[in-house]
């Protein structure tokens, strides 16, 4: 009996292998800028030169359908986000007369991943700028989302009369994490955890996060997106910069500026959202009172000069993806104002 137990413990290890390779050869691999990734429309390249080195910005350039209303919108993503999460929106106001630019920025998705870069919000600000002026936008509504939100708040503080609206999406940087006492991680530590990151972690994060824990057959494509990114070729260099770029955002906050913002400015707050840089390290007392969208929302509009707050009760941190539908149409109609 022994001998054939073994047999069969053999054959089960085998299977169980047999099927990992099998899993591990159907996942997602996309090249460093996100090579063999589908976009919803065509994907063009901004080439720039920064910090000494040649860079590109993927971005989306969207006509508007119809009539003109001849205004631009600047779609500005988040960290775990690209240009291509935006796909809804963008179709929503192009389709309501709207130019619509959504770039992805360096150090992200279909851009340029340097080895070396310092990263600050000012400098990606700059980036954007550039990029606008190449197109000869003179003047544009700002909707910027998560770490997007962060950028959207330094552009608008850093070229006031270039916005005409500023819209932030569930921003992180509501609150100084550092300062409420979550722990620093170095950017090696953050390095460490990036090498590590994988599909089922992806998920597992938006599910809670991003969805309020309803996921829905449409949200796979997002965590596809992110896992063959950090599974293609370039798996080492995009862990490299997104360890940079969560060390900008953790010791880069915005919310001591917000009493400086002279645009006209609109939260938009999915309530349930808990995002916290830093939460999964930060001690159970820290954690508990971090990451709270449902009073965050409500203290940023009152730092922020004559603000309007738009809240979704019971979202999550991604509403433009949860519930595009209701998103759009009171990005519209907001937009219209």
């Amino acid at each position: 009996m022994l001998p054939r137990l073994k047999l069969l413990l053999c054959a089960a290890a085998l299977s169980l292998c047999a099927t990992g390779s099998a899993l591990a050869a159907d996942a997602p691999s996309y090249g460093p800028q996100l090579q063999g990734f589908d976009y919803p429309f065509p994907l063009k390249q901004f080439s720039f030169t920064s910090q000494g080195a040649p860079l590109q910005m993927g971005y989306l350039d969207v006509s508007p359908v119809g009539r003109k209303n001849g205004q631009t919108v600047v779609l500005m993503h988040g960290k775990n986000f690209c240009a291509a999460t935006w796909g809804d929106t963008i179709s929503a106001l192009a389709g309501k007369g709207y130019r619509v630019i959504a770039p992805d920025q360096v150090g992200f998705c279909s851009s340029t991943k340097p080895s070396h870069y310092q990263y600050s919000f000012q400098q990606l600000a700059i980036n954007t700028h550039e990029l606008l002026k190449s197109l000869k936008i003179t003047k544009a509504v700002l909707v910027g989302h998560s770490t997007g939100g962060m950028l959207a708040t330094r552009y608008s503080l850093m070229f006031p009369a270039e916005v005409s609206k500023l819209v932030m999406v569930n921003p992180i940087g509501l609150e100084d994490w550092k300062a409420k006492g979550v722990p620093y991680r170095t950017v090696d530590q953050w390095y460490d955890r990036e090498l590590k990151t994988s599909a089922e972690s992806i998920k597992q994060y938006e599910l809670k996060t991003y969805y309020v824990n309803k996921w829905k057959p449409e949200y796979d494509r997002w965590v596809d997106m992110l896992a063959g990114l950090n599974n293609g070729p370039g798996h080492k260099l995009v862990a490299w910069n997104s360890a940079l770029i969560y060390d900008m955002i953790f010791t880069q906050p915005v919310v001591y500026e917000f009493k400086n913002l002279r645009v006209p400015t609109t939260l938009m707050i999915g309530t349930a959202d808990t995002t916290a840089i830093g939460s999964d390290i930060a001690p159970a007392a820290v954690k508990a009172k971090i990451g709270h969208y449902n009073v965050l929302g409500k203290q940023a509009a009152k730092l922020i000069p004559h603000a309007k707050l738009i809240e979704f009760k019971g979202l999550g941190h991604a509403p433009q993806m949860e519930e595009p539908e209701k998103f759009n149409a009171a990005l519209l109609k907001n937009l219209a104002k």
